[in-house]
């Protein structure tokens, strides 16, 4: 089965405020892909390529129009260590260094998750994590800041980034989801009001490809979102893999489609629509061999932007999605600290 038969393209260009014919075909193809697949490409989000273009430039590039210096990822350590994501893994904020974040499927118990990090498959990534300015943060979770200077106009880009993408989910991911589920326009929209969302800036670093072949470095494991779904921008170099809808444990690739973002519902979705929504496993796998003679593989960018729940939110199963036919799988959960007890596991 091809990626292209098994992930939908969704074209939001006609969806306007939700109540047009055409509007309402997308949510019901939306919804279809978020039912079947639990995955999406969008085209036409509203969000300019110039933008998505220099966010990516501004984690890789060592030149920019005005200036030559190093950016984001190419940054000494030292200087990316001045802006370090605390110890406490629910303060998702900041720089964390290659190995620091060992992403883990439902795990919790201590001692597993000790013998995880330690194991032979270390996720080799770095990663800087923002949230939005828009409105106040939980206590603990404010950004973290590299100096003006280290980096000048990083912050001001970067949470413009930021409110792009939350105008995006707000005007037309949460409505279109609502629609295609049969509920009011507005019935995401009031668990979304606080702006608790974040972006991920990640950089996967080239490497031997012996030691991604061998298992001795990966990229990412396999796993699934916390939140309520993730809008994904991923470069050229390809590696991002989803679990086939018909297969388990059989990964497909995701590749790079020029100007789409890639959506896929988290736990959030899931539980809240009794499974009726796919919360699918993904993964990020190393590349093929570079074709110069050095036998590595090709450093990676991608820049992921999670949609979650307000933390006060109590996470039940939406009515219409259970029934004496079909009870609830899952008991309510507090949105921020279930966040916190996965992101916790990972760290």
């Amino acid at each position: 089965m091809s990626t292209a038969e098994t992930i939908p393209i969704i074209d939001f260009e006609h969806f306007g405020d939700g109540t047009s014919p055409e509007a309402l075909e997308i949510c019901k193809k939306f919804y279809e892909a978020c039912r079947d697949v639990g995955f999406a490409y969008l085209i036409n989000t509203g969000i300019p390529q110039e933008k998505v273009d220099g966010m990516f430039e501004w984690l890789r590039s060592y030149h920019c129009y005005l200036m030559s210096s190093a950016k984001l990822f190419k940054l000494p350590l030292e200087i990316k260590k001045k802006a370090l994501h605390p110890p406490e893994g629910w303060r998702h904020r900041g720089y964390s260094g290659v190995g620091v974040e060992q992403v883990s499927q439902m795990v919790f118990d201590t001692e597993e998750l000790a013998s995880i990090r330690k194991g032979k498959f270390p996720d080799f990534k770095e990663s800087f994590d923002m949230g939005d300015e828009t409105s106040p943060q939980r206590p603990g979770l404010e950004n973290i800041w590299l100096p003006e200077e280290d980096l000048p106009g990083f912050r001001e880009f970067a949470l413009d980034y930021c409110e792009t993408c939350r105008a995006f989910q707000m005007a037309r991911v949460l409505p279109a989801l609502s629609i295609g589920m049969g509920l009011n326009r507005n019935f995401f929209d009031e668990h979304h009001k606080s702006g608790e969302n974040h972006l991920r800036l990640l950089h996967y670093p080239e490497g031997p490809a012996e030691a991604f072949e061998s298992g001795e470095k990966r990229r990412i494991g396999a796993h699934t979102d916390f939140g309520t779904c993730t809008i994904l921008f991923q470069d050229d170099v390809g590696g991002f893999e989803v679990e086939s809808p018909s297969q388990t444990g059989v990964f497909i690739p995701a590749p790079p489609i020029p100007g789409a973002a890639v959506l896929n519902i988290g736990d959030f979705l899931m539980r809240w629509s009794n499974d009726t929504l796919k919360s699918t496993l993904h993964r990020v796998r190393a590349p093929p061999r570079k074709t110069s003679a050095d036998g590595t593989t090709r450093e990676r960018f991608s820049v992921p932007y999670f949609i979650v729940a307000d933390a006060k939110t109590t996470v039940d199963c939406i009515p219409g999605c259970w029934g004496p036919d079909k009870p609830k799988k899952y008991q309510p959960i507090n949105a921020g600290e279930y966040l916190d007890m996965r992101i916790n596991a990972a760290y």
